[in-house]
């Protein structure tokens, strides 16, 4: 049992962290006896404030997994103690023992990396997490020992230990990758910098030097030194430089002793390292890399060099080969082979090894990612030890865990192809089996389905499930002794029911029905029984999650299955035989009900954001209020005016993603609802769902809202993937994403908000990969299991220390039992005080079993005698319900194949039966037997079967038409492949000689010479055409003057007003007049618009005119280039090898004009030798035709012959023969026979495959193969037979009676006979004559070719010569490629500097522009101001003064508004300080008006615009300020850049003084003495333009010594050249340097010129003569038309003073004085206030409407007053009446009273 590390060792040494805290600025050295207190250091479990859980509610217990994928995850700290990184823990294990010890991270964020001290009594843990640190722990006592903080900000990636281990080098990943080298002792950073910018894989110190170190990473490999500066220590890095090498991943390398570095690569070869670059690179013989693979470790040990690589072969080479190595060619690769090497296996993967020590015996331990650590003998002698794996491990990631309901014996799966059942109560793996795929899903079958408790289903990345049984083969009869292992693994049953990876396995609660659920889409049912048979299967919305039935207490047995894409569905159990399985297994008619998660988190979220802005509102009325309170308690009057509340952000609008977010896991929690956590988008909640009965049918249509959700804290980046209950302890264990475990108490039978508000929390594994996969409490919960992507398997223990039994011993199953499929009872196991007692538990049935029978249950087996299952290998195989369409199919085809059997034996019945009628017919008599027609029924049956005949042939041509293309097209490709390109060697025989002529073998020109000579020329040529172009636009650039910046009106504010006023409605005249004054205006623009295009035109003539006027010393180019070509052939004949020889620059030769050259003769020789074989094969096919003309003319002699006496025959000439080597193609001629024996010969070799006559491609190739005529017309055996029947008929039609001839039959004879004669003699003659002439013309040819070679031969001389200085010429390209790069980057320099000071320049003539314009503006304003004022204006200063305020200034702010906020302007003036000047501080005494209020008597519209008029003046006074800044900026960044050029200049000559002197004699020769006083201000003003120009001419004078160093380098490399000696072939009579008539001895003082040459000198010195006279009468002709001319220009330039003292004069007539009629015409009309007028009329007219409109309401609001007026009136006088009505009856009534009372009285 593992043990976490506590403070139970403790020392008198040891302090505690916090009592070692002093001062900063007394720092002390940390003691050597100074340690930590684990307690203090690690992270444990956390658990929230108020929740019940106990912070050590789990106890770590063992960790069975290895994380073997990590790049270095090996460590070795003695021969038995290994340690390796497991999640959050670092694993301390003895190899021997298996005990383990655990160190746990210190902020719980994850481990990076780990690495051993040199001397084994230290190890760092390097961690993850926000600014992780560096954990230095003893050995083997595993205390904190030093915290090294603040090295990286998000994760360590790796760190390693100098040799002497005093100093640690760690880096750190994205987004620093920080390298930094740590004094780990005193936990002090001595160095620091960034690595690179891409990923680092590792870094180590030199072995050597331990100043040196190396990182390496993604493509990148870096060298650094830890150097001593003047600054201080400082770490350099050099990176290093791939060149040719393609650029690598390196994961491996190696510092050797001399400071050469080798790394690995990913194509498997080594690199070697040197001063940054690559030296050589390494392979094995045969270009063969030196892995399969890339190499992930390079090891220096004891003077040899291993490699470590991911094909698992460790080589080792020889050191010194490697150290001394040097590439041989210009691939830079060089062979090597290794000394040793060492294979450990197919499927090994090493990523590291590690050295230890065992008993004085080397041993290496090596780091395997398929899941194992080796012990390896790496000493390649006779003694050496075996390689032996040491532990092995699952690799890659976790997929399925499962736990078996009767004792601790856990089962897991994975990618790697195994299942691995572990003994978690004592800590141990005890089986193992493997597959041919990967693991997907794993459950172990429940009490119910397996009594024994040892059947686990699995599921497979390809489809296939497995049922595999554990058992103890040790309980097998005659097996226990051999049993080696304590468990063994048994495949019961092998199917595959999905096409794709099985992702859920589940068994139904009563043992009945068994589901699996894949990718694709489909979940199957199969009945569990002996042999699980299928049910069928269902398709649902999406790729299966998840599968769980509903528990017990619900009535009805349904299925939940959670799809990934957010589909949950819900059936019923399929009942065994409700299905009609006999053509398909899909089920149909199963109750399904859908539920589409529609997310509602966006939703959620706004609702809270409305909720938190409306809790923040009423807080602040609430605290206004009691403000308020209290102001009145305290006596103060407030006035509760309601705040204007602020504007706020809108609200955030609903969002659904695209994608719906995935479910990871979920659970029923009643018959119909369910729970759910889903990922992505909505992560964070517990989802509450039910199934609801609306009746959709298509569930992509649904929107399913859950109606609960429970929102779980830190879970929105985090979600929950794993769920699982504890039921003894009632609490709810979560797997999240980054690897964590979370407990949450259940004290409600129902989740609810408040019982999962509390919980416990533990990370566990990785934080980055280590998603939990699987989450499962024991059988007796009293144990935690947690797989996870990290390739981790951790247990934990739930027991309380009251619970803990003291021993656990777990119960392997026994082998299946021959009577356990007849036994209807299942039996249960409970362990108690170490006996095994069996309970008898009745299942079906009354009757219990006895212990004896029981017993005799377990002895009687019958597994040894089953026969071995057939496993599925095959991951193509077909599926379940593949194959029952598969076996529908085929009986289909077996019916329908019976049918056609059947009629076919009824037609060969009746076919037998035609035949013995036919037969019968036979044997009757002639007269009696029927005729073939009379058999015939229908004639038009026939002609049907013909037509559907010709339809088939038809069809089967046009379905054979692809294919038969494509053969035809690959039998042209194949002959343009291997035939085409064939020369064949044509040799012409003479036909009465010996002679013969043969054509020459040719050799493809190479495209490569093609491509020189188009794309030709040296880069020379480029660099300075470049260089005349640049200067040819400077001086350009300086001759044209700088053109001024005109203004031009804008007309666009007013053309888009009259669009926006013009409406399609009939106008009134006054809106006529004001469009027809704008048509006016309009077409005066365009008036003066053309007047001022005419004046631009003729300017732009006018600078035409005078730019085309040549200058003073204006040369014409044509005579330029004339002079140029004379003063090159000036003078005597300069040779090359004279010393004043100056190469121009079409002379120079460079490698490409040399490839040029080479390949023009080369293209030259070959098209005379092709034009030759044409002649030589044409000469062929002449005497082809010759031959066979000859042959024609045999014939006919034979016939004249016929009918001659053989006596008179004279001897016919042989037909002359091809020779073989004349017809060379007919090699490769074929013909159909001759394919058919090709084939059959194939066929013969290759018996096992099928024939090729059966495919319709050969019978398409044969098709077209059988278009060849089978025999050659021109075959001469064949004529000759067709002679000799010609011969023999003639002689047949010759025979006739002999019979007495008459004298004038015998007078005929003899004529005939002396025409045949003739005839004869004349033929024969003509065949001699063609074939003499034949010869003559292969002599004559010969002749031509003969001389032809001489000429080849020489061409070939000159070839060699030509390769000859190819060869010279490239060995001197690198240093003229180096010169011409040197006057490019001068030239680039200069252009540069050029374009930038201009581009300043430029820049700041715009910024002088832009300020005169806001000038002028500010200017116009000022003036329109004065003109709204008027004359005599009594508020004139308090306008102005008003005008000039300083207010603060609103952009787009209405005058209006202004207005309305008076009261706000005075607070914010009042607060403003005053920046007033004197001008504006003085006001006058009399007027005393507030600055905002528009005082009495002032024009309200004259202050509004002073107002408006104040704003424009702010913002032009800001934008002027803006571009006076912008325009400083500007000069000092040109200043900036003179000082950069001043700074070079004066560090050119090193001191001040020298460039003073340099500057003033500068000046002074330049004569330009007026700046002598700023040479000697100069240091207070270092910038100017001066030092440009001085600049400029230090890069030309570069330039200058850059190309007289280049033409040095030419003149060197034509003397080079002329050192070649060239053969040149010469006759007597060439030789004409004769001495004494006689031939010299020594020609080394001769030349060799061509008769073209010679005869062009010669030619020359009379075409000199010529060309003296007719210059000096060209130059007389010229000088008198000079004198013309002048005097031509003298008349011109009086007619033009007279001309322009007539236009004064007229001037002064009109005008008064002389002004610019430009300047008049442009403005002799003022738009502007045209523009302005109208614009008033456009005003006048809407008021004079608006007036009117508002008298219109007048009239008829007085009408309206007048007739309220009448009706009020009317009610007045009625009541008038009625009042005066009133009055008389009151007095009637009163009268009336009086009169009673008097009687009454009386």
């Amino acid at each position: 049992m593992g043990e976490d590390i506590t403070s139970d060792e403790e020392d008198d040494s040891e302090v505690s962290s916090k009592s070692q805290k002093r001062p900063e600025e007394e720092k002390k050295k940390i003691p050597e006896t100074f340690f930590y207190t684990y307690e203090d250091v690690y992270s444990g479990p956390y658990a929230t404030d108020d929740t019940e859980i106990s912070t050590d509610l789990l106890t770590f217990k063992h960790s069975f997994g290895y994380d073997c994928t990590r790049p270095v995850n090996l460590m070795i700290m003695d021969r038995h103690t290994v340690g390796y990184i497991a999640g959050n823990q670092v694993v301390l294990q003895n190899l021997r023992t298996k005990y383990q010890k655990y160190v746990r991270s210190s902020r719980g964020g994850g481990i990076g990396f780990i690495t051993a001290h040199p001397d084994k009594e230290y190890f760092a843990v390097g961690e993850k997490g926000i600014k992780p640190n560096i954990v230095i722990y003893t050995y083997p006592s595993v205390r904190p020992y030093r915290i090294l903080r603040g090295g990286t900000e998000v994760a360590y990636v790796f760190g390693d230990f100098n040799r002497t281990g005093t100093l640690l080098a760690s880096v750190g990943s994205s987004p620093d990758y920080m390298l930094t080298i740590w004094d780990w002792k005193q936990e002090e950073t001595l160095l620091r910098s960034k690595a690179f910018a891409q990923d680092v894989y590792k870094v180590m110190f030199s072995a050597e030097n331990e100043e040196h170190l190396t990182t390496a990473g993604s493509g990148h490999i870096r060298f650094w030194k830890m150097a001593l500066t003047l600054t201080g220590l400082k770490l350099q890095g050099a990176l290093g430089r791939f060149g040719k090498t393609a650029v690598s991943d390196i994961l491996g390398f190696v510092e050797l002793p001399d400071g050469k570095v080798v790394s690995g690569t990913e194509w498997g070869n080594l690199l070697l390292w040197e001063g940054g670059l690559i030296k050589v690179e390494l392979c094995q013989v045969g270009h063969k890399p030196c892995h399969e693979g890339p190499v992930s470790q390079l090891v220096f040990d004891e003077g040899d060099l291993y490699s470590v690589g991911k094909d698992g072969v460790i080589r080792m080479w020889n050191f010194e080969v490697v150290d001394t190595a040097d590439p041989v060619d210009a691939t830079g690769l060089m062979e090597m082979e290794p000394m040793n090497e060492l294979w450990l296996g197919k499927n090994v993967s090493l990523n590291f090894i590690t050295k230890i020590h065992d008993r004085e015996h080397p041993f290496w331990y090596a780091q395997d990612t398929n899941g194992a650590i080796w012990k390896l003998d790496l000493t390649f002698s006779n003694m050496t030890h075996d390689p032996e794996r040491v532990c092995t491990f699952h690799s890659g990631r976790i997929e399925a865990i499962g736990v078996s309901p009767f004792t601790c014996l856990m089962a897991t799966t994975a990618l790697d192809r195994t299942v691995r059942i572990y003994d978690f109560g004592s800590n141990s793996q005890l089986s193992v089996i493997k597959f041919k795929q990967g693991g997907t899903a794993l459950t172990w079958a429940p009490a119910v389905v397996n009594p024994e408790g040892g059947l686990i289903a699995v599921g497979f990345e390809d489809g296939v499930v497995r049922l595999i049984e554990v058992y103890d083969p040790k309980m097998l009869p005659g097996h226990g002794e051999q049993a080696s292992e304590s468990v063994e693994i048994n495949l019961k049953q092998v199917f595959k029911p999905h096409a794709a990876a099985v992702t859920a396995l589940a068994y139904e609660q009563k043992g009945d029905v068994f589901a699996t659920g894949s990718k694709d889409r489909t979940v199957f049912f199969f009945v569990i029984e002996d042999k699980y048979k299928p049910i069928g299967f269902i398709c649902v919305p999406g790729p299966v999650q998840a599968l769980q039935w509903s528990p017990p207490s619900h009535d009805k047995s349904t299925l939940l299955i959670l799809c990934e894409n957010g589909f949950a569905v819900q059936v019923s159990a399929p009942l065994p035989g409700m299905q009609d399985a006999m053509t398909t297994y899909h089920i149909t008619n199963l109750p399904t009900q859908y539920f589409h998660f529609y997310s509602i988190k966006s939703r959620i979220k706004l609702e809270e954001e409305i909720a938190r802005r409306e809790k923040v509102k009423q807080e602040k009325e609430k605290a206004r209020l009691e403000w308020i309170k209290q102001q009145k308690e305290m006596g103060l009057e407030v006035e509760e005016t309601e705040e204007e509340e602020p504007e706020e952000e809108p609200l955030p609008a609903i969002y659904i993603p695209e994608e719906p977010s995935p479910i990871l896991c979920g659970f029923y929690s009643a018959p119909g609802k369910f729970w759910l956590s889903l990922g992505g988008y909505d992560s964070g909640f517990l989802y509450h769902c039910e199934f609801s009965c609306d009746g959709e049918e298509d569930p992509e249509k649904r929107k399913d809202e859950p109606f609960e959700l429970i929102p779980m804290e830190n879970t929105n980046d985090n979600p929950i993937h794993q769920i699982s209950f504890c039921t003894s302890n009632p609490l709810m264990f979560c797997g999240m994403q980054d690897g964590s475990l979370r407990a949450y108490p259940l004290s409600d039978k129902d989740l609810s908000v408040d019982s999962l508000k509390d919980y416990w929390y533990l990370n566990v594994h990785d934080n980055d990969n280590g998603q939990i996969r699987g989450i499962c409490c024991s059988h007796d919960d009293g144990y935690l299991i947690t797989c996870g992507g990290d390739g981790n398997i951790f247990t934990f223990e739930l027991w309380s220390e009251e619970e803990l039994p003291k021993e656990l011993k777990v119960i392997i199953p026994p082998p299946r039992s021959a009577k356990a499929n007849q036994i209807n009872y299942r039996c249960s196991l409970e362990l108690a005080h170490d006996t095994l007692i069996l309970v008898n538990v009745p299942v079906r049935g009354d009757k219990s079993i006895g212990l004896a029978d029981k017993t005799m249950f377990l002895l009687q087996s019958g597994l040894e005698k089953e026969k071995a299952t057939e496993d599925i290998k095959d991951p193509d195989a077909y599926t379940i319900e593949e194959y029952k369409q598969k076996k529908e199919y085929e009986r289909k085809m077996n019916e329908a194949e019976d049918k056609k059997n059947k009629k076919r034996q009824e037609l060969s019945a009746l076919r037998q039966d035609f035949v013995f009628l036919l037969q019968k017919n036979q044997e009757l008599p002639k007269h009696m037997q029927l005729h073939g027609e009379e058999f015939e029924m229908d004639r038009r049956i026939f002609e049907e079967l013909d037509r559907q005949t010709l339809q088939r042939i038809q069809l089967v041509q046009k379905e054979l038409a692809w294919e038969h293309e494509k053969q035809l097209i690959g039998l042209q490709k194949l002959q343009a492949q291997f035939q085409d390109p064939l020369e064949f060697t044509y040799t012409v025989h003479a036909m009465q000689s010996n002679h013969q002529i043969s054509t020459y073998s040719l050799l493809t020109v190479s495209e490569k010479y093609a491509q020189d000579k188009k794309h030709g020329g040296s880069k020379w040529a480029v660099l300075k055409k470049k260089w005349t172009a640049f200067k040819e636009t400077e001086q350009a650039k300086e001759k044209i003057p700088k053109k001024k910046r005109h203004l031009h009106r804008e007309s666009v504010v007013f053309e888009s007003e009259t669009e926006m006023l013009e409406t399609p409605e009939v106008r009134k005249q006054t809106t006529r007049y004001i469009e027809s004054r704008r048509e006016k205006i309009r077409r005066l623009v365009e008036k003066y618009d053309a007047l001022k295009a005419k004046i631009m035109k003729r300017r732009a003539e006018w600078n035409e005119l005078y730019k085309s006027k040549p200058r003073v010393n204006f040369e014409n180019p044509r005579d330029t280039e004339e002079i140029k070509e004379a003063q090159k052939n000036i003078g005597c004949y300069r040779l090359k090898t004279a010393t004043n020889y100056t190469l121009t620059e079409d002379d120079r030769i460079s490698t490409k004009k040399k490839m040029i050259q080479l390949a023009t003769l080369e293209n030259l020789i070959h098209r005379m030798k092709v034009n030759m074989n044409k002649e030589i094969v044409s000469l062929r096919d002449l005497k082809v035709s010759i031959i066979d003309e000859i042959k024609n003319l045999v014939k006919e002699v034979k016939s004249i012959q016929a009918r001659l006496d053989v006596s008179e025959h004279l001897p016919i000439p042989l037909i002359p023969q091809l020779h073989p080597d004349e017809v060379p193609e007919k090699i490769v001629e074929y013909n159909s026979d001759v394919l058919l024996k090709f084939k059959e010969e194939q066929e013969a070799k290759a018996k096992l495959k099928e024939p090729l006559e059966g495919c319709p491609s050969f019978r398409a190739f044969r098709h077209v193969l059988l278009q060849t005529p089978p025999v050659e017309e021109g075959d001469p055996m064949a004529q000759a037979g067709d002679a000799s029947a010609v011969v023999t008929e003639e002689q047949q039609a010759f025979v006739m009676e002999k019979a007495e001839p008459t004298e004038m039959e015998l007078e005929i004879l003899k004529r005939e006979k002396i025409k045949n004669l003739y005839l004869q003699e004349t033929l024969i003659k003509k065949i001699n004559t063609l074939v003499i002439n034949f010869d003559a013309e292969l002599r004559l040819l010969r002749h031509q070719k003969l001389k032809m070679d001489m000429q080849l031969k020489s061409a070939d001389l000159r070839c060699i010569t030509c390769c000859e200085e190819l060869l010279i010429l490239k060995k001197l390209e690198i240093h003229e490629d180096l010169l011409e790069e040197q006057i490019g980057a001068l030239i680039n320099e200069q252009e540069d500097m050029q374009s930038k000071l201009k581009s300043y320049l430029a820049q700041i003539e715009d910024r002088k522009f832009e300020i005169v314009m806001l000038q002028e503006r500010e200017k116009a304003l000022y003036a329109s101001f004065e003109a709204s004022l008027g004359e005599d204006n009594e508020f004139a200063d308090f306008l102005t003064n008003l005008l000039k305020q300083e207010v603060e200034y609103v952009e787009k702010e209405e005058v209006g508004r202004e207005a309305d906020k008076e009261n706000e302007n005075e607070e914010k003036d009042d607060e403003k300080p005053d920046l007033k000047t004197d001008e504006e501080n003085c006001r006058s005494e009399d007027v005393a008006f507030g600055d905002s209020i528009c005082p009495e008597g002032c024009s309200e519209d004259l202050f509004l615009n002073t107002i408006q008029l104040r704003q424009q003046r702010i913002g032009i006074e800001k934008a002027l300020e803006e571009e006076k800044k912008v325009a400083a900026d500007l000069k000092k960044e040109y200043n900036a850049l003179a000082l950069k050029v001043l700074y070079c200049f004066l560090r050119k000559h090193h001191h001040v003084k020298s460039y003073f002197y340099i500057l003033l004699s500068l000046w002074i020769r330049n004569s330009n003495r007026t700046l002598l006083p700023y040479v000697f201000s100069v240091s207070q003003d270092f910038v100017c333009p001066q030092f440009v120009f001085l600049q400029a001419k230090e890069v030309d004078t570069s330039l200058d010594t850059a190309n007289r160093e280049l033409e040095g380098f030419q003149w060197e490399k034509l003397h080079r050249l002329n050192e070649l000696y060239v053969v040149v072939p010469l006759r007597l009579h060439q030789v004409l340097c004769l001495v004494d008539g006689e031939m010299p001895r020594d020609f080394s003082h001769t030349l060799v010129f061509t008769n073209e040459s010679l005869q062009y000198l010669k030619k020359r010195i009379v075409d000199l003569r010529n060309e003296k006279i007719m210059q000096r009468e060209t130059h007389k002709k010229a000088k008198e038309q000079h004198k013309q001319l002048l005097q031509d220009k003298k008349e011109m330039e009086m007619e033009i003073q007279q001309l322009e003292e007539r236009c004064n004069l007229l001037l002064m007539e009109k005008f008064g004085r002389l002004v610019d009629f430009e300047a008049v015409q442009a403005h002799s009309v003022n738009i502007p206030m045209e523009q302005m007028k109208v614009r008033i009329m456009e005003k006048e007219y809407e008021h004079f409407m608006e007036l009117k409109e508002w008298e219109e309401r007048i009239v008829v609001l007085q009408h309206q007053l007048t007739k309220l007026t009448r009706e009020n009136t009317s009610k007045l006088h009625q009541m008038n009446r009625f009042c005066h009505e009133k009055h008389q009856l009151e007095t009637e009534l009163e009268s009336l009273t009086t009169g009673q009372v008097s009687l009454l009285a009386s």
